[in-house]
């Protein structure tokens, strides 16, 4: 593990291997922003119907109003009326804050039957070229899992590469949350690994879920991977720039403030979500009692102080891990800041012993998995620090299921 020098010769070297690593980018790459432009029609389409539409006579409210505003709404329907929105404008519904998590699942599930009938019908379309068919079938294949009635699907849309949203356990009546947010190459075709299954969200979370329980079984928790942000694709100027954190921020906290009821959540932010979960930090609102980081480019300051949150905020990184060699600087809008495991970031460094390489955290039977778990849970106190004098557990006492120490 390295230590942050602030020297001016190396901020130099690392400003040059910055601007060096840029160049190689651009030019393996190309500009990703231009190349791999999503154009989310079919929920805009949904959006458009709804702004249109009406129940019992009045017309339905503005669908970027506020969650709590929405939740309100959906409240004073009765279900019956609920239930023909989800099945009029299923993308809408199963993608608005505020609405009722178990309408929202029930909408995306129309949703999806809708997206699979539209790759079946490109599989068999021959003006595709026979990559094209393969990619549908592809998109097929990942849509009928997530159709499965075990699953519960928060958040989908089907448009460009896609982003998906689910949950793991009961979300309504959880007493703590988790909320994994994933880095580069995450869209629907990877959302789920059959191989190496713990570096997607869906083994993230499952995982962190299940260590969870085993942590504290008297706790209810929920965990959610999510991964409804348009994600950089690849190591390109996507990811060497705050463009897709920034929009991932945005949709963050609105996913955050409409969660159902006032339990603590917790956000572990892997690689490049640790870029959207710093940018989110200071809109958060204060029921977010964590957020945890590891593998982490940057959150886009120079201190922890600067993320303006009252959340605690933890960071790991795990000795082979590769971001250790990536400079951690923000110059001109490339790079993403200090680095959050240094000494002088002023986040609480937690031990990722037995994790390896940049997509390991997650493991079973890690220190990384077990912290997460511990901090997942309000067990405090049981999380293993970086350091043998445990400066990660300053100021803390003990489990505090409100969320505060």
């Amino acid at each position: 593990m390295t230590s942050f020098d602030t020297s001016p010769q190396l901020n130099v070297w690392r400003a040059l291997l910055a601007l060096a690593v840029v160049f190689v980018m651009l030019a393996t790459t190309g500009w990703t922003a231009l190349r791999h432009q999503r154009h989310p029609a079919p929920l805009q389409a949904s959006l458009a119907a709804w702004e249109d539409g009406r129940v019992a006579g009045k017309r339905l409210p503005d669908p970027q109003s506020a969650p709590t505003r929405l939740a309100r709404f959906f409240a004073s329907l009765t279900d019956a009326q609920r239930l023909r929105l989800a099945e009029r404008y299923p993308l809408a519904v199963g993608n608005m804050n505020g609405a009722p998590v178990e309408l929202r699942y029930r909408a995306n599930r129309i949703a999806l039957a809708e997206a699979h009938e539209t790759e079946l019908s490109r599989v068999h379309d021959t003006r595709l070229t026979p990559e094209g068919q393969q990619q549908a079938a592809r998109r097929m294949d990942r849509i009928e899992a997530l159709m499965r009635p075990e699953r519960h699907i928060l958040a989908f849309n089907p448009a460009g590469a896609g982003r998906v949203a689910e949950v793991f356990g009961d979300l309504r009546h959880a007493e703590r949350v988790s909320v994994v947010v994933p880095g580069v190459d995450t869209d629907l075709l990877t959302f789920q690994r059959s191989e190496r299954r713990h570096s997607a969200p869906v083994g993230m979370a499952k995982s962190l879920y299940k260590a969870q329980r085993q942590a504290d079984p008297a706790t209810r928790t929920a965990v959610i991977a999510w991964a409804d942000y348009t994600a950089p694709s690849g190591l390109g100027m996507d990811a060497a720039t705050a463009m897709r954190a920034e929009d991932g921020a945005d949709r963050l906290d609105a996913m955050v403030r409409g969660l159902p009821g006032l339990t603590p959540v917790s956000l572990f932010c892997h690689s490049y979500g640790s870029v959207v979960c710093g940018l989110a930090a200071r809109d958060l609102p204060e029921r977010v009692s964590d957020i945890a980081v590891a593998g982490s480019p940057g959150m886009r300051v120079e201190h922890a102080s600067q993320l303006r949150t009252t959340a605690r905020v933890w960071a790991m990184r795990d000795a082979d891990d590769w971001i250790q060699d990536v400079p951690h600087l923000e110059l001109g809008g490339l790079g993403h800041g200090a680095d959050p495991v240094a000494d002088g970031f002023g986040a609480r460094v937690l031990s990722a012993r037995d994790a390896k390489g940049h997509a390991g955290y997650f493991v079973p039977g890690t220190d990384s998995l077990r912290n997460f778990a511990g901090i997942g849970v309000g067990a405090y106190t049981a999380v293993s620090c970086a350091h043998r004098n445990d400066t990660c557990l300053a100021g803390l006492s003990g489990t505090t299921p409100t969320g505060r120490a």
